[in-house]
């Protein structure tokens, strides 16, 4: 493995080295120890006591930089079908003694009246020196009092919000115990890694479950395919994401999230012998008044898991074995792979036409990359020109049902569901309802 090299020439240098080194042999040992990603042959459907629960893992509150209070949040997740939600304010928990000034909140007056109406007995204020304020409620409280068994579960998550230079590093842990303060580091990919060391390790030291994953790749166009590929200890991303100002499209320059995932997919996979990639689908709302509009809005993106039950232990099972699909409003029935073949059914919706993408890399794939130039020919920090042979689309079929035979030669197959309805709060402009389908991985080290 080739691990970063910002740190060459830095003192200490020799130590960071044999420390990092120390860490991926130590998280390459314990990767193996969680329950494997999806085999190949796997049937995917609300049966023998498994069920389908939707939820949402990125979500801002007054706890940091949204615009409403936990109460309301928990309140709109659940009344709009959602069975689970993560709370991930920016670097902080919301477990302490918080008092706010109600007109200085991002939510001002329209949310305390909301939040008044909704909640008046659960509601606490006070008057300092004529501010009203009011205390905002913990976690521990807000879950108390939303938490049903069976039916709907808030799960405390927090955003760590770390940076490399100008580049902004954002991972959200779900499940966290105790709060992680952003670790830093001297590269980009560095900083990922540091970061996931210390969930793992908090995981390993406090016995509770807990996993993160890396928040919108093309936020200020911060992380590229060669940051992401190499990071052990991770297995998730967001392929999707509803904030407006993340760039999931990308442009001429910059790579889609969609085309991260597979230039990253297919590296670990056939190059460093490292497990799969999967893609999420989230919110990270941070404006609950006015919907729809343009703003970074809850509703938009989700994922739907395959558990046994609706824990947090049982939620992160299932994610960790791909068990799950993510969604911006295409909802599916079934995924089944055989050793031959590989069939979705999708949930249609009458007057909705769907078309379902089989996409992968093929074994003996060309590897060719090349960097992209800015208009004096220098390399710019962006991920790589590849071939069209990675991520190349294998089938194309319309319809709610979908078929994909194996060829035999396929590193990897995932798939794409994608409505002719538009999103009907889109995070871009135009979007369509679509899902994703986790990677199927068919050969594990198949270097070209």
């Amino acid at each position: 493995m080739n691990l970063t090299s910002a740190s060459e020439n830095t003192p200490g240098s020799s130590f960071r080295l044999l420390f990092t080194i120390c860490i991926i042999i130590y998280l390459s040992s314990i990767s193996n120890s969680v329950k494997a990603e999806t085999p190949k042959v796997f049937k995917l459907e609300a049966a023998n006591g498994q069920q389908w629960y939707r939820g949402n893992m990125h979500t801002h509150s007054h706890w940091s930089d949204g615009d409403d209070y936990l109460d309301n949040i928990a309140l709109w997740y659940r009344d709009h079908g959602y069975q689970f939600l993560v709370f991930t304010d920016h670097n902080v928990l919301a477990n302490s003694m918080k008092w706010v000034d109600i007109e200085k909140t991002k939510g001002g007056q329209k949310a305390f009246d909301k939040l008044i109406k909704n909640f008046p007995d659960q509601t606490e204020t006070r008057e300092q020196d004529g501010i009203k304020q009011v205390r905002l409620q913990t976690y521990a409280e807000i879950e108390k009092r939303f938490n049903d068994p069976g039916k709907y579960l808030l799960i405390q998550g927090e955003e760590i919000s770390d940076k490399y230079q100008k580049f902004p590093i954002h991972m959200n842990v779900s499940n966290v115990k105790e709060l992680i303060t952003p670790r830093g580091g001297e590269s980009v990919a560095e900083t990922i890694q540091n970061n996931v060391n210390a969930v793992v390790t908090q995981r390993e030291r406090t016995g509770q479950p807990m996993i993160i994953h890396l928040n919108h790749p093309n936020f200020g166009y911060a992380v590229t395919a060669e940051d992401l590929m190499r990071v052990v200890g991770d297995k998730f991303f967001e392929v999707y994401n509803g904030h407006p100002g993340v760039h999931n499209s990308g442009d001429e320059q910059h790579a889609s999230t969609e085309r991260i995932w597979d230039i990253v997919l297919t590296r670990r996979l056939a190059e460093f012998e490292l497990p799969v990639m999967y893609g999420i689908a989230v919110d990270d709302g941070h404006n609950y008044h006015n919907i729809p509009s343009r703003a970074s809005e809850p509703g938009r993106g989700w994922v739907v898991v395959l558990a046994d039950e609706l824990t947090p232990e049982s939620l992160i099972e299932s994610l960790e074995a791909g068990q799950f699909y993510a969604s911006s409003g295409v909802g599916l029935q079934k995924i089944e792979s055989t050793q031959k073949k590989l069939t979705i059914e999708i949930d249609a919706v009458v007057g909705e036409v769907y078309t379902t993408e089989f996409i992968g890399t093929r074994s003996g794939y060309d590897a060719t990359n090349m960097p992209v130039l800015d208009k004096e020919g220098q390399p710019l920090l962006l991920t790589r020109r590849y071939s069209n042979d990675i991520g190349e689309v294998l089938k194309t079929v319309q319809g709610t049902t979908a078929e994909y035979e194996y060829e035999g030669d396929e590193i990897y197959v995932r798939a794409r569901v994608t409505s002719n309805a538009k999103h009907p709060n889109p995070s871009e402009v135009d979007d369509l309802k679509s899902a994703w389908i986790q990677p199927i991985v068919l050969k594990e080290s198949n270097t070209p």
